[in-house]
């Protein structure tokens, strides 16, 4: 059971996170944590849900899960929302990790970046530094995530060995992806209908 453990975590965020509020109060909302979480340990045909929400996304990242209890504690009240310089340096962050680390695997360059993180002492240095920058942009859920998704490398918490997998995995990768071509576009869209002339 503990062997899914951040399944029945990723189960109950994602859930509460999509559930809609229905008007209650935060404190009435964070009752539906621990009964989502109870619902991840139903057994259907001899696995609990959790089990097939991983056969889906796989476990989730370490800084995934943080994103996601970041998002939980918002809608609780318990955090305020990132500021959009914020939110930006984070998007534009875990993009370039994802084009850095992503097109090796899908085939289109000879370097396999992946291998890296076997050994991941270039790694380490790299992602402190980062750490360091975004703590001194007072960027403090994004040093979190990195520094945690470290942390809980060195104390193997997660299946794999690889530290890429404690930092990175296509959700997150899509999601950030995602909303800076959708920023784009939309930014495009306004420029546009701001250049067409009015009555045209």
């Amino acid at each position: 059971m503990l062997d899914f453990w951040q399944s029945h975590l990723t189960f109950a965020l994602l859930a509460f996170l999509a559930l809609p509020a229905f008007g209650m109060p935060p404190r009435l909302q964070s009752i539906m944590l621990p009964c989502l979480l109870a619902v991840s340990f139903i057994h259907v045909g001899g696995l609990p849900l959790a089990a097939y929400l991983r056969g889906f996304t796989d476990d989730l990242a370490i800084t995934t899960l943080l994103a996601l209890m970041f998002a939980t504690m918002v809608r609780l009240g318990i955090a305020k929302s990132q500021s959009p310089r914020s939110r930006w340096q984070l998007l534009l962050l875990f993009a370039a990790m994802a084009l850095f680390l992503y097109p090796a695997t899908l085939g289109l360059t000879y370097f396999d970046p992946y291998r890296i993180g076997y050994a991941p002492r270039p790694m380490l240095v790299v992602i402190g530094v980062l750490a360091l920058a975004l703590l001194m942009a007072r960027n403090w859920l994004g040093a979190a995530m990195l520094g945690l998704a470290t942390l809980a490398f060195s104390f193997s918490l997660k299946h794999s060995d690889n530290y890429w997998d404690y930092l990175l995995d296509p959700a997150i990768s899509l999601y950030c992806l995602g909303a800076i071509c959708h920023a784009g576009i939309s930014a495009s869209l306004a420029r546009r209908k701001r250049q067409v002339p009015a009555g045209a």
